[in-house]
């Protein structure tokens, strides 16, 4: 089935595609199945597929990911979808949800629009389960480009540190370079040392180190608990001049230009867009996991470079690097 397939095939998505291909036109069918195949590169092929030649109709949820089909010791996080094979788009879906699989009777139930769902060349499931996020993912889509289509790129950290322990050292000596890790993330910016363990890498490995230039480092993993998915730090080379190259462990995720290097001004346009409440907030919607991937944060819908640049300076004249600050400085360009 190398039409859905990338990478390494997953059962669950191949037999819903061989279950949507043998229903006649017009047909219906309900599936449980994991919650990944909403978003992301892996599942994009299978999505192109399965929204294509059918629509969603009813979409389940489920607030708790340990208490359902607990007894048959599932492990994933879990959706119940209905779809019909069908070419019309329908003008709405409607998502239910419930604490777990015991509480069907106590449901919360919402009809959101079709387009707002489902959405965009890669088809990404915007799992919506309250009016406020149709109003985040209606203002985030009123911008119409991307990272990539501005001339940034998020990456991902290039170190993975317990694979490549002979390069490592705690201590500062020469020929070494810093390895940033999610800890230096602090408060809206990056500090560095901290007296943390292996700080410091010596390699001439080119695939491990970078230029010593601006970035903004996004943590990629945080806990459930945390109040935000997204957590950025700014990086200024400026800060560190006395080193040409650095690197980044691959915990952490970083936002660079593609073909030259971020202004002082537009890194801190980034923060203000990472660290305001509505992209933390989309994120969630679009990603239910603790992970921030790249791929996604390449997806999302971004401002002009020019309107970032703007912010940025709003930013570096009043310092305040609160959420509270971003969303004001945010919310002037999404009316």
């Amino acid at each position: 089935m190398q039409e859905v397939c990338y990478g390494a095939p997953n059962l669950y998505f191949i037999f819903a595609a061989m279950g949507l291909s043998n229903l006649d036109a017009d047909a219906e069918m309900v599936y449980i199945i994991p919650r990944s195949w909403t978003f992301g590169a892996y599942f994009k092929r299978f999505r192109q597929y399965f929204l294509t030649e059918g629509k969603l109709e009813h979409i389940h949820l489920f607030v708790s990911r340990n208490k359902v089909f607990d007894k048959e010791d599932v492990l994933q996080e879990t959706m119940i979808i209905k779809v019909r094979k069908t070419d019309i788009i329908p003008e709405e879906i409607t998502i239910t949800s419930s604490k777990s699989s015991r509480d069907f009777d106590n449901l919360t139930s919402l009809t959101v629009p079709y387009n707002l769902v489902v959405s965009g060349n890669d088809y990404y499931v915007y799992l919506v389960t309250e009016e406020k996020d149709i109003a985040v993912l209606k203002q985030l889509h009123k911008f119409k480009k991307t990272l990539p289509e501005i001339g940034l790129k998020m990456k991902t950290g290039l170190t993975v540190d317990f694979r490549n322990r002979e390069i490592l050292r705690d201590e500062t000596e020469e020929g070494a370079i810093p390895l940033f890790y999610s800890q230096h993330i602090k408060h809206g910016e990056v500090q560095f040392p901290i007296k943390k363990e292996n700080e410091y890498i010596v390699t001439d490995q080119k695939g491990l180190i970078q230029d010593n230039r601006n970035y903004l480092f996004v943590k990629r993993f945080t806990a459930k608990e945390e109040k935000r998915r997204l957590q950025c730090g700014i990086y200024l080379s400026n800060k560190y001049p006395q080193y040409k190259k650095i690197s980044t462990q691959n915990k952490i995720n970083f936002i660079d230009g593609i073909t030259t290097e971020i202004s002082e001004c537009l890194v801190y346009g980034l923060y203000v867009i990472f660290n305001s409440t509505l992209y933390d907030e989309y994120y969630r919607i679009l990603n239910g996991s603790t992970q921030v991937n790249s791929t996604e944060i390449n997806s999302m819908p971004v401002p002009d470079l020019e309107s970032i640049q703007e912010m940025g300076k709003k930013l570096m004249k009043n310092r305040n690097m609160s959420e509270d600050n971003c969303n004001k400085i945010l919310e002037v360009y999404c009316g």
